[in-house]
């Protein structure tokens, strides 16, 4: 039992956990607004508003900063590594989201104009993989927030 406890105790681990929770809590919650039902999937998917990714990466980056200071190794590579997951999020991923749209459209197409030339056994594919500048931008700052915010609560 003492891991749990000292993974509970952690505070760089715990900022980030809790980055990655309310972001996923906020994106919940706005679905549950627009489309008036609650969907689990959006407390562990991906995609939407405000970039789970970016909060859990930026809060981790900020504990880092505030714990080990910005001179250290610990905050250089959450730095870098918050960059390299947000370029991620914003370019790689959305554009695979953006491909699910029109690859979708395809299947949709042959399968209710032409079904005798294809047919597709597989589900329709995720669309909502990737980030918006703003979604990520939104979590960046979530993230820096909920870091500095935690900290009391360890020091």
């Amino acid at each position: 039992m003492s891991f749990f406890r000292e993974l509970l105790q952690n505070y760089m681990f715990m900022a980030a956990a809790i980055g990655w929770f309310t972001a996923q809590l906020i994106k919940t919650l706005i679905d549950l607004r627009f489309n008036k039902e609650w969907n689990w999937e959006r407390m562990v998917g991906s995609g939407g508003m405000p970039s789970s990714h970016s909060s859990t990466v930026c809060a981790l980056m900020t504990a880092a900063a505030l714990e080990c200071g910005p001179a250290s190794h610990e905050f250089a590579i959450c730095a870098f590594f918050a960059i390299i997951v947000m370029y991620d999020a914003r370019g790689v991923r959305r554009e695979t989201g953006n491909q699910a749209v029109v690859l979708n459209q395809i299947m949709d197409y042959f399968s209710n104009e032409h079904p005798e030339k294809i047919s597709f056994d597989e589900e329709k594919l995720k669309e909502l993989i990737g980030h918006t500048p703003l979604q990520v931008l939104i979590g960046a700052i979530l993230g820096i927030v909920i870091g500095l915010a935690v900290y009391p609560l360890f020091y």
